[in-house]
């Protein structure tokens, strides 16, 4: 007869094998990118955010297991020019004291075609929710900089959005409705502590 003690144990150990297959990565902002690009008038505007940081789970048994979690801090923005940028963080815009951040959390990650994913996720810019779907390139792990370091990368990642959603409307006509985003991150892997 079977020991109940050890069925228990048995059971689980199997529950807790998928969390055995999960990587966590940390996001590195100084060699990761979020940028965008803007119709001004009769051409195009372009910007990033300097601070930023997240975290992305992989799961490398089943990519459907997988998450991300962005947070950019809004008073970071940065189009290369200073008094641009002031009145982009001013309530006509970005309303950074506000809002300060801009977050991004996964609700789904889809593998359509290998090494191509479909991020699904709430996206809340300038205090409003909207669901987004992020095409973006998984490009592998390799080793890092440092001995003994792990990072993947993620990138020619891409969306865009109505900044009529997120209730951003000034200056229509001479501004374009819609923002394309580009991703490019580079992550670093967090190693467990040793027990």
């Amino acid at each position: 007869m079977r020991h109940p003690f050890r069925t228990v144990l048995a059971v689980l150990a199997l529950a807790a094998l998928p969390a055995l297959a999960q990587d966590t990565y940390k996001i590195d902002p100084v060699h990761s990118e979020i940028s965008f690009k803007i119709r001004h008038l009769l051409a195009k505007t372009s910007g990033r955010f300097a601070k930023f940081g997240g975290t992305i789970k992989v799961d490398t048994a089943d990519i459907s297991k997988s998450s991300v979690e962005v947070t950019i801090d809004a008073a970071s923005i940065n189009t290369d020019n200073e008094s641009r940028d002031k009145h982009l963080k001013s309530a006509d815009f970005f309303d950074v004291e506000k809002y300060p951040t801009i977050t991004f959390k996964s609700t789904s990650v889809k593998e359509v075609a290998k090494g191509k994913l479909e991020v699904t996720g709430d996206f809340t810019l300038h205090g409003v929710t909207k669901r987004i779907t992020i095409p973006i390139t998984n490009a592998g792990t390799g080793p890092g900089m440092k001995p003994g370091a792990v990072v993947a990368g993620f990138i020619d990642g891409a969306v865009t959005i109505n900044r009529n959603d997120f209730g951003i409307k000034t200056y229509p006509g001479a501004l374009g409705d819609e923002v394309a985003i580009s991703l490019n991150v580079e992550a670093g892997k967090v190693e467990e502590p040793k027990k």
